[in-house]
């Protein structure tokens, strides 16, 4: 099972990782970069969340690292944004959800293995193009989906236990319905990404 390096062991990464959660249903609503069950994930927000990790990453002594490290950033975003409000979903569905405390409760623990909250902050930008704010939502969507897999009985540090999860997610996300930005990617099935966009629209023009 995947693990986090910085102690923010979020056990439910390697199941989101091979886990479609995004299925395209035609195009999104204007000014959209997702829409999920009908509810909508701004462009506006997500840009906001990219200018605070490349504002933090500017402050860096590895900027131009970390910068080229996270190319991706709008597009995983979106994905991450996407993936947290399925596994809310998810967690609706089987009647169980994760506490203030709890939270608090495991950012407590991930600091101290970090060996402080400055050492976890620059980890999980370093690591993971994540700001300070963003860190206890993180945590909370892994102690969701960790919730979630103990309702239907599944380990998530086995096989066996992620694919129940897998499926718990696909039904999930079927049911919900979810409509991608295509300027964020195009979902594909196949490898389970949110692949690079394209922009078919635009043509090349050659010259005689």
């Amino acid at each position: 099972m995947f693990r986090r390096r910085t102690a923010l062991s979020f056990t439910a990464a390697a199941v989101l990782a091979a886990t479609p959660l995004l299925t395209s249903c035609g195009t999104p609503h204007a000014g959209a970069a997702a829409v999920v069950g009908g509810q909508r994930i701004t462009v506006t927000a997500v840009q906001a969340k990219v200018d605070a990790v490349r504002a933090a990453q500017e402050k860096s002594p590895q900027a131009a690292q970390l910068i080229q490290a996270s190319s991706d950033l709008q597009r995983n975003t979106v994905h991450s944004l996407v993936q947290a409000r399925v596994v809310d979903q998810a967690a609706k569905n089987a009647g169980v959800s994760v506490t203030p405390r709890e939270v608090q409760q495991a950012r407590a623990a991930a600091e101290k293995q970090a060996g402080g909250r400055a050492n976890l902050e620059a980890q999980v930008l370093q690591t993971y193009a994540m700001v300070p704010a963003d860190i206890d939502e993180s945590i909370r969507t892994d102690l969701t989906m960790q919730k979630v897999a103990k309702y239907y009985g599944a380990d998530l540090q086995t096989a066996a236990g992620q694919a129940v999860v897998v499926k718990v997610l696909q039904q999930t996300s079927d049911k919900l319905g979810v409509d991608v930005n295509p300027r964020y990617g195009t979902w594909n099935t196949k490898k389970l990404t949110l692949d690079a966009a394209t922009d078919p629209w635009l043509k090349t023009v050659t010259t005689a």
